[in-house]
């Protein structure tokens, strides 16, 4: 690849932001300094005005295929990623087939190395029956073992106590868990029909996918993690009592949890005051939860209890969302804008842009051990985006990638806007507009 560089750029990275030139050889990262050398480049990028951060590796997407790609496929919603700034992507496993042996986790790697133009990495589902495929993962390729213990599609809730020790115990990779109870969210539902019949409010959802369901079933992952000593990731938190839970994590340098937690964009840019507006647009599984479980998440990401933000990207068709609330199905396609929205933290002062990049980069590749990315350091990975703090952008849906074609956020204005997106030293994104069809590459784990 011809080089590449970026003049002027003020870098936001490792809690440091200054001003300096970044020089790309190859796809990599060859030289940061001031007043760089332009010899042998062939292309300059003038960043005067713009902040150049690492790219977003986001560790929660369903990208929809196999299974389901007239909502979704790996090559639009890659490129609805790339379009938010998000350069490398992990995929869950409840696709159809399910991913949850070899063969089908070696077919999605084949799908994304012929039509992804961001990086991808899979996680290997669970089953109640598939420990020995787990056993078979190599840490190397694969960034984490899936579990859901709350309800899920085909056989991957793993529900028997003596399988979830068995995995607990003998992962050889990040176990990743959705936590909610499923035994109360039965009864929720069941109360709700009796109440309102098939006719439910969507403001029920919070009240069916309760509280409690979230806080009993991540005790049980946390106790259970803890019994093995076993590397757990909690996926999409949603309570202030979950952040209580794990409020004792707070004073563990993050290198030495081998317990983290996560939040997701739709538990921080939404509360159940949007369910009147919004009705079943921001449906989705664990639920969307009060101003105060909100704040309790913003405070968490900011103290070192919650490590991570994530998408929990899920497209559904508008016209499947447009249905009464047990027809219309949980998820929520929001990757485009999640560095926007997170920079809109920046902006109410919520968050520093140090917060945003340790959050959504650093920690990421901290926590999965990724090989060479999720830094802006000479030798690594030129996975980086561009960003306007002073260049508004309002959301609308001629401007939208992802298949399904609407947003949550359709018609809001965000503070900011990304100018452009490097996916391994190539732009493939700049000003609206995906420029280069050129392959993204798989992540690599720094495991043996």
């Amino acid at each position: 690849m011809s080089d590449l560089l970026i003049r002027n750029a003020t870098i936001v990275n490792e809690d440091q932001i200054y001003n300096a030139d970044v020089k790309i050889s190859n796809g990599i990262i060859e030289q940061i300094g001031t007043n760089l050398s332009d010899s042998n480049v062939t292309e300059t990028i003038n960043a005067d005005g713009l902040h150049l951060l690492p790219g977003v590796i986001d560790d929660q997407v369903h990208f929809r295929e196999p299974g389901a790609t007239h909502k979704a496929t790996i090559a639009s919603e890659s490129r609805a990623a790339v379009a938010g700034g998000t350069t490398s992507f992990m995929d869950m496993p409840n696709t159809s087939p399910q991913t949850t042996d070899q063969e089908q986790f070696n077919a999605k790697l084949a799908t994304a190395a012929a039509t992804s133009v961001a990086n991808y990495g899979f996680f290997l589902g669970a089953t109640n029956s598939n420990l020995e495929e787990i056993k078979k993962v190599d840490p190397r390729k694969c960034p984490g073992i899936k579990i859901f213990m709350g309800s899920s599609t085909g056989n991957m809730l793993v529900d028997h106590q003596n399988v979830l020790e068995d995995i607990f115990r003998e992962s050889p990779v990040l176990i990743a868990t959705h936590c909610e109870k499923p035994e109360i969210i039965s009864a929720n539902e069941q109360k709700a029909r009796e109440k309102y019949g098939e006719d439910v409010p969507v403001r029920e959802h919070p009240n069916i996918r309760s509280r409690t369901a979230c806080i009993e079933s991540t005790r049980i992952a946390f106790n259970l993690a803890k019994k093995h000593h076993a590397d757990l990731h909690i996926l999409h938190l949603s309570t202030r009592e979950e952040v209580e839970l794990l409020s004792e994590l707070k004073q563990i340098p993050f290198a030495e949890k081998h317990i983290t937690a996560e939040a997701c964009t739709p538990h921080i840019a939404f509360t159940d005051s949007d369910y009147e507006q919004l009705g079943t647009r921001i449906k989705c599984n664990p639920a969307v939860k009060t101003a105060g479980d909100r704040d309790a998440l913003l405070w968490a990401l900011k103290n070192n209890v919650v490590d991570l933000v994530a998408t929990d990207h899920a497209p559904h068709l508008m016209e499947e969302k447009n249905n009464t609330y047990f027809k219309a199905p949980s998820g929520i396609p929001v990757i485009q804008h999640s560095l926007t929205l997170l920079l809109e933290l920046y902006h109410e002062g919520r968050l520093t842009l140090a917060d945003i990049v340790r959050l959504s980069s650093h920690n990421v590749a901290r926590r999965y051990r990724i090989c060479d990315r999720g830094f802006i350091r000479e030798g690594y990975r030129a996975d980086l985006v561009l960003v306007n703090l002073n260049t508004e952008n309002t959301v609308t849906r001629e401007q939208l990638f992802s298949k399904c074609r609407w947003s949550p956020f359709e018609g809001r204005t965000f503070h900011s806007s990304v100018y452009a997106t490097l996916v391994n030293g190539a732009v493939v994104f700049r000003e609206g507009k995906i420029v280069s069809d050129r392959r993204g590459e798989p992540l690599q784990f720094n495991r043996r």
